[in-house]
């Protein structure tokens, strides 16, 4: 018999006794700590996985297999002209409609296609920070100077960190870079253009799926117009992937017609039988993502499109796991917030809102600490800021929670985790942390 083994055992069945014993289902606040993070787990999956996790997969599969390893080395590489890849990596997130999680699968990707650590955590950083919907959004509801310093913050905070990171890591960067001198891109299977249009044809499916409704009611913006068309105008852009598969992966129209099909069909099922508005749409593309997945697995022309498929279930096995962990975990510790409701986890909302007034260097801290442990869906982050400030948090603190929070989440370090290791984790959460404190001080004492 194992001893050390069998001791393991013991203490597990201890530890999980210990557990059973002492638990508090008597306490109000414990059972609404569950309560929330159920809340947050069905939220997450009806709202989050099928309309944006997995076509970010499949947008992240692309860059693995039909970018070519020479295309990212030139933008993002360690011998990349450094003005160029900061630029595009800062600049990136104005396309990316995506919050702390989404862009997991994308850095990932061009983090394992030889990027530079720099340009790779700029892109990381921006690409929930700053898409613009969430800027324009800002503006609008917190005020013209909010939606300015976050604009400003956000595009200085990606360059600020990529570059530190860089430095920090300057002798594995070397490395890379001297590694990377030696390596012959392959030449490009199909012209630029035709993987950018597969690529943004993506993109733009990813960020009109997720288009969400304008706050304030208004039915005259163009965003409330938008908004109200949106599953059209995604549909309209799921013809433009199906012209892709056709003649740029070149699958056989034949499948992809009957992908359209069983598309189209699930869709008008799904109106029909399904009366709530929100779980319809999830109907067709899960149809429209496994049918994707069918035709690309069994294509023949090409084993780069059976790759594309593959990788991107490579990229849901990895991340997944990580954000389901770390979702329950920041629903019962932090609550669940969402659709203009609130429900109260471990930690009463009420200490949050009382420890992030005024503007001293605890309450910016605090509010750049919870923001980055605090998980946002993509614009959720300015309605919930909206009823803190409501409450009585201070200006600075709000823009420290706008700068640390959308770019950050529990989910989101335990998958950066598994991705380039705890310290360098560890380096790049702090380095946001202090530096949307000092902004918040800033921001603070000038309004």
């Amino acid at each position: 018999m194992e001893t050390k083994k069998e001791i393991k055992i013991l203490i597990w069945i201890a530890v999980f006794f210990g557990v059973a014993f002492f638990l508090p289902i008597e306490s109000a606040r414990f059972n609404t700590a569950i309560a929330a993070t159920f809340d947050l787990v069905k939220w997450y999956a009806r709202e989050h996985v099928v309309l944006c996790l997995l076509p970010a997969f499949f947008i992240a599969g692309v860059i693995s297999i039909f970018v070519s390893q020479g295309s990212v080395l030139k933008y993002f590489g360690a011998n990349a002209k450094k003005w160029l890849a900061y630029t595009v990596a800062a600049v990136s997130g104005t396309i990316l409609a995506v919050c702390s999680c989404t862009i997991l699968p994308l850095f990932s990707s061009i983090h394992k296609r030889g990027a530079g650590l720099g340009p790779a955590i700029a892109f990381l950083y921006s690409g929930p920070a700053i898409n613009i919907l969430a800027i324009i959004l800002t503006a609008r509801i917190l005020g013209f100077e909010m939606g300015v310093a976050r604009t400003v913050g956000a595009v200085s905070f990606s360059v600020i960190i990529g570059v530190a990171m860089s430095i920090i890591y300057r002798k594995e960067e070397k490395i890379k870079k001297e590694q990377q001198m030696n390596i012959v891109p392959e030449p490009e299977k199909r012209p630029m253009w035709q993987t950018s249009f597969h690529f943004f044809t993506l993109i733009l499916i990813l960020v009109f799926a997720n288009w969400g409704a304008p706050s304030n009611g208004d039915t005259s913006s163009t965003w409330y117009f938008i908004w109200h068309l949106k599953w059209y105008i995604t549909g309209f852009f799921g013809l433009f992937l199906a012209y892709s598969l056709i003649y740029i992966l070149k699958i056989k129209w034949q499948w992809v017609l009957y992908a359209v099909l069983a598309t189209a069909l699930s869709a008008l099922l799904a109106t029909t039988f399904i009366e709530n508005p929100k779980l319809s749409p999830l109907v067709p593309m899960i149809v429209g993502i496994a049918a994707l997945s069918i035709i690309t697995l069994f294509d023949k022309n090409d084993e780069d499109n059976k790759g594309w498929t593959i990788s991107t279930w490579e990229f849901a096995k990895q991340i997944l796991p990580l954000l389901a962990v770390g979702v329950v975990t920041a629903g019962f510790l932090l609550g669940s917030t969402h659709d203009g409701q609130a429900i109260a986890g471990v930690i009463p909302n009420e200490w949050i809102s009382a420890l992030v007034g005024g503007n001293s260097v605890f309450s910016n801290l605090f509010a750049s600490v919870v923001g980055a442990f605090m998980y946002f869906a993509t614009l959720t982050e300015v309605p919930i800021l909206q009823g803190l400030i409501a409450s009585g948090m201070g200006k600075g603190p709000a823009l420290a929670l706008l700068l640390a929070g959308p770019s950050l989440s529990l989910p989101n370090m335990l998958v950066i985790r598994g991705i380039m290791g705890t310290q360098k984790t560890v380096v790049y959460v702090t380095l946001v942390v202090v530096m949307a404190t000092v902004s918040g001080l800033i921001y603070g004492s000038l309004f």
